[in-house]
């Protein structure tokens, strides 16, 4: 199935061309990126410099930040300039930065750790929660109108989509092992989602796939309000979290002393932006998901109450447990290494945009 495609950052020309030419050569050029990490992991040691100078542009790639921004004219307080894309999911965004025309990514708790394992090393420097994540998921399980699946249980022998470079892929592994049943019995039917479930809903309701994670807000309404009559449903996964989300950076990109002044400066304004979020719910749904991307109020309000009641720690011990959860799920599965979670971690930002959500002056 067809995946949804990025818009590119505007001015990028031949990009598409760029990244499917980057994307070919990402395993031949693996060891010629690792001979060069030694450079940027010396500047990250380095104090961020305190001053922007001028000149310096962050590409980055987040809609929602972006109307927020400029919604409260926060991007022309800025002593540098965003050049804003379309580029959401982890795998758009690792193409992205393996292309070299994206500075700052959002994604799930899996993107940055399949990024490194991709060969292209990234620093998470912002993490978000849920503020109420002992009672609500971002994910449940869609299921098949014909799959004949009721609980957990059911899903041995079953098809289930399964991406391993989204948080998709983590979910599907840590409820197989909450519900006891062998990964050899079932079948994992690799396919990338897009950032709204769309993909998933597709494959479910044409019968590719038997069971799928998708998101629990419009998407896995919307797929019961059109094929609930026919038979899906949805499961709730067992009580594992599946919320955290991170502004994630290429580490070359932290090696720019001008860049890493200005992101010191970005996840500031990325901060206040969640707790705006928190308490502006009913403007988003307005002004962002009715007012710019035409839904109807009721399901832009659905989806401004799925990014809203969010806390941003000022400390990150909670987000590297997090982490390091992910990697401990998926490296065995996936045959790749275990990575330190503490080693995706910049912390030279931990505690800015945590201070600034909870209105801390820098």
């Amino acid at each position: 199935m067809a995946r949804t495609t990025p818009r590119w950052p505007t001015g990028s020309g031949t990009l598409a061309a760029v990244v499917l030419a980057s994307s070919a050569l990402l395993l031949a050029f693996a060891p010629a990126r690792r001979a060069v990490v030694a450079a940027p992991s010396a500047a990250l040691a380095a104090p961020i410099p305190d001053r922007v100078p001028p000149g310096v542009v962050l590409r980055v790639g987040d809609p929602v930040t972006r109307w927020v921004f400029e919604h409260n004219g926060w991007d022309k307080q800025l002593p540098f300039r965003i050049q804003w894309a379309e580029i959401t999911g982890g795998p758009d965004v690792t193409e992205a930065f393996h292309a070299g025309v994206l500075d700052v990514g959002f994604g799930a708790s899996v993107p940055p750790i399949h990024a490194v394992w991709a060969g292209i090393p990234v620093r998470i420097i912002a993490f978000r929660e849920y503020a109420d994540r002992d009672n609500r998921h971002a994910y449940v399980l869609g299921i098949a109108p014909n799959a004949r699946i009721k609980t957990l249980a059911d899903l041995r022998g079953k098809r289930i989509a399964f991406s391993p470079s989204q948080v998709q892929g983590q979910i599907v592994i840590d409820t197989l092992k909450a519900a006891g049943i062998p990964r050899d019995q079932v079948a994992l039917v690799e396919l990338p989602s897009s950032i709204g479930g769309d993909v998933y809903s597709s494959a479910l309701a044409s019968g590719g796939v038997d069971a799928a994670p998708i998101r629990n807000d419009l998407v896995a309404q919307r797929y019961l309000r059109d094929y609930g009559p026919k038979g899906a449903r949805i499961l709730q996964h067992p009580p594992f979290r599946d919320d955290g989300g991170n502004i994630y950076v290429p580490e070359k990109v932290l090696a720019d002393p001008a860049k890493a002044a200005a992101l010191r400066i970005f996840i500031q304004y990325w901060g206040r932006g969640q707790a705006w979020i928190n308490t502006h719910v009913e403007e988003l749904a307005r002004g962002y998901y009715a007012g710019k991307r035409g839904l109807p109020i009721a399901d832009a309000r659905v989806l401004a109450n799925y990014v809203a009641n969010m806390d941003v720690p000022e400390k990150w011990d909670g987000a590297i447990a997090y982490e390091q959860a992910a990697i401990d799920t998926l490296a065995p599965e996936t045959k790749r290494p275990r990575l330190d979670a503490a080693t995706l971690f910049d912390r030279r930002f931990e505690g800015i945009a945590g201070a600034a959500a909870k209105g801390i002056a820098p």
